[in-house]
């Protein structure tokens, strides 16, 4: 195990409560180039929370002493870490995956895939939370009564911060980024998570958890304000910021894929 900031990946937290698979896996991320601090249980982690400060990522297993990974996840949030958190389990069952991402999980992968899949995958997870480097990343953006802060990845209602966690913060940035414009599914997905990640059952899989992620952002936002509505879906297609334009095209401006239909019906869910 290793401490302080890794020049080459990132700073992970590693709960796991097998002691010899933590200890190989840990010197093998280290290896690779991360920091690595690791845990046997949750409470072990909620008890040095002071270390989330310089972390990137945290990874926990699923089948915890005590208490689940699926029930710490909540608990952190609650405590205000809003890192991104990756599965890394044993249980790859569809619908763990479901309920992990359904909690706010931003990866969740099987440990029979092997270090080399871990690694690229805690890469990309750790490149696609970092705040933006381009010259308006440390401004303040508005749009309404929404502020964001993308230097701290803050998302604020009315001067309240929402408690957004990293990949909802990001899902609303894009959102927010595009008003009056819809973006599709597979482009929020890839704000999400990372550009091509796969989940779920069959081709479109990821739609549910796209519509779990936005049912999770709208909750947070009626919390402040009961009467919120700036989050439109157009069914099957993807979601807008605000009223859409009259005869706007479907639009995107991550770089991701983007899906092609025409417009149906607005419906909001």
């Amino acid at each position: 195990m290793s401490d302080g900031r890794s020049l080459h990946g990132g700073k992970i937290l590693l709960v796991e409560d097998d002691h010899h698979y933590r200890e190989v896996l840990s010197d093998e991320l280290s290896e690779r180039g991360f920091s690595v601090q690791s845990f046997g249980d949750g409470a072990s982690l909620l008890g040095a929370l002071d270390t989330a400060a310089d972390a990137d990522v945290v990874v926990l297993d699923w089948k915890l002493p005590r208490t689940s990974g699926i029930d710490l996840l909540p608990q952190l949030r609650h405590h205000g870490v809003n890192l991104p958190v990756v599965f890394l389990t044993g249980h790859a069952l569809t619908a763990y995956e479901i309920m992990a991402f359904d909690k706010g999980a931003i990866d969740f992968i099987d440990k029979g895939r092997g270090l080399d899949v871990l690694v690229k995958r805690l890469k990309r997870v750790i490149e696609a939370c970092k705040p933006a480097a381009d010259s308006w990343s440390d401004n303040v953006i508005t749009s309404g009564r929404l502020v964001l802060r993308p230097g701290v990845n803050r998302a604020y209602w009315d001067g309240i911060d929402l408690g957004l966690t990293i990949g909802e913060y990001n899902t609303v940035h894009l959102l927010a980024s595009n008003v009056g414009r819809y973006v599709t599914y597979r482009s929020i997905y890839d704000r999400m998570t990372h550009e091509g990640f796969i989940a779920g059952t069959g081709d479109d899989g990821y739609r549910a958890n796209v519509r779990s992620a936005i049912k999770r952002i709208r909750s947070k936002f009626r919390e402040r304000d009961p009467a919120f509505g700036e989050i439109e879906n157009y069914t099957s297609l993807g979601y807008c910021w605000g009223r859409p334009a009259e005869g706007q095209h479907l639009a995107a401006s991550t770089g991701g894929a983007h899906e092609q239909a025409s417009p149906p019906t607005l419906a909001q869910r």
